[in-house]
């Protein structure tokens, strides 16, 4: 692994000009690797995979709207797609890409369909890490590993359609064969990950669970509801506060900082910008680092992992999901944001979606 200094502390990361695409096909060549769940990360990992030369299968319900998509996407029943039970029976490398609580229900027919020397492959260290919640434990004579890259799985495959590809974390649970590094490594790489850093299940779902409730979604939207109110309560339009809130963050400033970094942003900003920025920033980080430890305690003692299970376990999960989702997009706010989007030069005389402001692909 390469040695890499991040800002003074130094870590091994897997890049692919040490492990490029042609050493995982060689480590690949004779596994089935059979993704179970066609939700989330299901779609862009196996496409992906397939797209690199891997000989890979799909495991899903039949009769789900994400059976017609597999089927959409090109897999073929009987073929490359399959139920559930009966692609994990195929696969030397299973997958464990269903929700959460989906492998805790499923777990007890899938943990029958594992052979000795399989491969078991999770994207999120929960289900492992909170075994006593899930029951999901792995038996002693298979290889463990997790490959969970840093982006939803629609930022997984459009970034390797355009040849970039997204980070991941990897994680060797358990070495039953002597060759669970290698084909973690290899996976990591078929699946198009920028570059690859080493962690633990722990670790893995606990920044996971941190970084969603905080910095990724959870906080972000607070946020950017506490400006917007603050804004319209002085009477600024919708238009002004979500330009001022959203749009300008998402459309300028954090390209910047993607770019080449937060100091940077700050350094092709407005004087007035960077001195107002300077003297709010640590006040900031005091007003909300309260917030971070109950968090962090929060997911290291279980509760968020209790959670989760509980309420998306409920048989009516999915009409309480739409009806918090349809609460935020009905908002003004996202209402505005809608309208402003619709706006963008790049949808001027298209169809856009009225809900999202989006262009409407037919």
């Amino acid at each position: 692994m390469a040695k890499i200094n991040f800002g003074g502390v130094e870590e091994e990361v897997v890049t692919r000009e040490e492990f490029p695409l042609e050493r995982a096909r060689e480590v690949l060549k004779n596994e089935v690797v059979a993704v179970l769940g066609y939700g989330v990360q299901g779609p862009a990992q196996a496409m992906n995979m397939r797209d690199n030369g891997i000989n890979v299968i799909v495991g899903q319900r039949p009769g789900t709207k994400n059976w017609d998509k597999a089927v959409a996407d090109g897999w073929v029943p009987g073929e490359t797609l399959f139920p559930l039970e009966e692609a994990a029976e195929r696969g030397t490398i299973v997958q464990y890409l269903l929700s959460d609580a989906g492998q805790r229900s499923q777990w007890s027919k899938i943990v029958e369909c594992l052979n000795e020397g399989d491969m078991l492959y999770f994207s999120h260290g929960f289900s492992v890490t909170y075994k006593d919640d899930t029951g999901v434990v792995p038996p002693p004579n298979v290889d463990v590993a997790l490959v969970a890259p840093k982006g939803s799985g629609m930022s997984v495959r459009r970034n390797f359609l355009a040849g970039s590809g997204i980070n991941a974390s990897f994680a060797v649970h358990q070495d039953y064969t002597g060759r669970a590094w290698e084909r973690t490594v290899a996976l990591g790489i078929a699946i198009g990950a920028g570059y690859l850093f080493p962690t633990t299940f722990k670790n893995e779902v606990y920044s996971d669970l941190t970084g969603e409730r905080g910095v990724l979604m959870g906080a972000l939207a607070g946020v950017m509801e506490a400006q917007y109110n603050e804004l319209r309560k002085h009477g600024h339009s919708p238009s002004e506060a979500f330009n001022e809130t959203v749009e300008e963050l998402t459309q300028s400033l954090i390209r910047l900082v993607g770019e080449n970094g937060m100091d940077w942003m700050y350094a092709n900003c407005s004087t007035t910008a960077q001195r107002g920025a300077l003297d709010w920033k640590n006040r900031f980080r005091d007003a909300v680092a309260p917030l971070f430890e109950q968090l962090y305690e929060s997911v290291a003692n279980g509760t968020e992992a209790r959670i989760t299970l509980e309420a998306n376990s409920r048989p009516d999960y999915r009409e309480q999901l739409e009806k918090e989702l349809a609460e935020m997009r009905n908002s003004e706010m996202w209402q505005a944001g809608a309208a402003v989007r619709a706006l963008r030069p790049e949808n001027w005389g298209r169809e856009v979606d009225k809900y999202t402001g989006t262009q409407v692909h037919r």
